[in-house]
């Protein structure tokens, strides 16, 4: 009987648990800070004077260094501090791109209106 409760506790610490808040916390924490790199990639891109596909490129490469970026914060483990790897790599990709758009043209158009 012994060896049967070691085992089910054995199952149980094989199945990863997290807290709620912690994972909340830190999906908010990607988002700011995707939000906050695409504001300051738009506005580089528009001082720069990026025009057409090179700006949209910039911003891919501004993406994916924050990604590598995240997971170097998180030890390159990001099942310890995430549900899943994808939320690490993708998630607010997206949404930074209207917020990145936004200050590219605004950038753009200060410096570069002449």
């Amino acid at each position: 009987m012994g060896s049967v409760e070691k085992r089910s506790k054995d199952v149980m610490s094989d199945i990863p648990t997290f807290s709620a808040e912690n994972l909340q916390n830190n999906l908010k924490v990607i988002q700011n800070s995707r939000t906050f790199l695409s504001i300051i990639a738009g506005v580089l891109a528009g001082i720069i004077g990026f025009n057409g596909l090179t700006g949209f490129v910039f911003y891919f490469v501004v993406m994916l260094i924050t990604s590598v970026g995240l997971m170097a914060k998180a030890g390159f483990s990001a099942d310890l501090y995430f549900d899943s790897l994808n939320r690490v790599l993708f998630d607010g990709f997206l949404g930074g791109l209207m917020s990145f758009v936004l200050f590219w043209t605004f950038a753009y158009d200060l410096v570069h209106i002449f």
